[in-house]
């Protein structure tokens, strides 16, 4: 084969196919091949082959495989609760801790409390949480409370009053219940639509704020959905946990909250909660929780008399409104006493 300038030269006669091969120094063989003739192709099949064979080959570059849950942390599985991230404290209650999302209370969103009537344990379930807020130098912003809260019973639940702020709708009537209001549920939750227009936008303001680090509403009963997803909306940039607190009336109504739970009473200091709506399957039971003792051990041991009902919410079931009539009533009643100061007229 004819050598010209240090490169090799084949050229086939008659012309009919021609194949140049050029093999510069230390470069791979580069073959053009216009195919006209089957039985010459099929003699340089060999070189052409041992050509390819010791071209380096790259190596496929592996692909990571991706499960839905990978693709959006706001992405989860129906069968599996959610992972919320970092962005969760915990309740301190190891059962329910277990049940949340992300294992404790979620920031960054609106957390729902359904109760039959306020005073059945609900500040003592959330009193770690609030507590742990202020020890990192936070404030609390309580919205609309159904009684004045009480400064000593606070305190002894771990609150610092000295960092809690109290907003009242502008419209009369703000204070404690009287005696009739109480009986007629009047005040139960807080005034109207209509006289709670002030308090719903100073809570929207809040959470838009950035500047407080727990709040706690106890919003009207009838409440248009569009309401609370302006709510959640808002509590998407707040920095801390958002607690609304609604009647049980409206489990039935649609809510934009993420997590909605439903609190009953379960004895003098136990509490039933029902976790009805979570990033995640519900709970197939209700979860029992031992709450702070409020009562004195004469107290409690009236409670617990022998022949005293005690009221337990079976699953599933919404929770009557607790009368205090019974014996659970009336400790649910001096537990209200001490949390939030209600004193019948």
């Amino acid at each position: 084969m004819p050598r010209e300038n240090g490169r090799f030269l084949a050229a086939a006669a008659p012309c009919v196919l021609t194949v140049f091969v050029f093999v510069p120094a230390p470069s791979p063989v580069v073959v053009v091949v216009r195919p006209t003739a089957p039985a010459l192709a099929s003699a340089l099949a060999p070189a052409l082959a041992s050509a390819s064979a010791s071209a380096p080959v790259p190596a496929p570059v592996p692909t990571p495989s991706l499960t839905p849950e990978d693709l959006h942390p706001a992405v989860w599985r129906a069968h599996q609760v959610a992972r919320v991230g970092d962005s969760v404290l915990p309740s301190h209650f190891a059962e329910l801790d277990a049940a949340l999302p992300g294992g404790g209370w979620p920031a960054r969103a609106l957390t729902e409390l359904l109760l039959p009537h306020p005073g059945v344990g609900e500040l003592r379930l959330l009193a770690p949480v609030l507590a742990a807020v202020q020890q990192a130098g936070r404030s609390l912003m309580w919205f609309d409370p159904p009684a004045a809260p009480c400064a000593w019973a606070l305190g002894a639940l771990g609150l610092d009053t000295q960092q809690l702020v109290v907003v009242h709708g502008s419209s009369p009537g703000v204070g404690p219940a009287s005696k009739l209001q109480r009986q007629t549920g009047e005040r139960r939750w807080g005034r109207g639509l209509a006289g709670a227009a002030d308090m719903l936008w100073a809570l929207e303001q809040a959470l838009k704020s950035g500047h407080v680090g727990a709040v706690l509403a106890w919003l009207p009963p009838r409440l248009p959905a569009e309401t609370l997803r302006r709510l959640q909306l808002a509590a998407q940039g707040h920095d801390g946990p958002a607690f609304v607190l609604r009647d049980v009336a409206a489990r039935s109504q649609a809510s934009a909250a993420p997590l909605r739970l439903l609190l009953a009473a379960a004895g003098a200091d136990a509490l039933s909660v029902n976790l009805f709506k979570r990033r995640g399957p519900p709970l197939a039971q209700p979860l029992l929780l031992a709450l702070p003792p409020v009562l004195s051990p004469s107290a409690l041991a009236r409670s617990l008399r022998p022949g005293r009902r005690q009221s337990v919410v079976p699953p599933g079931e919404v929770p009557r409104q607790v009368s205090y009539s019974n014996s659970v009533g009336q400790a649910e009643e001096l537990t209200a006493r001490a949390a939030l100061n209600l004193h019948r007229a």
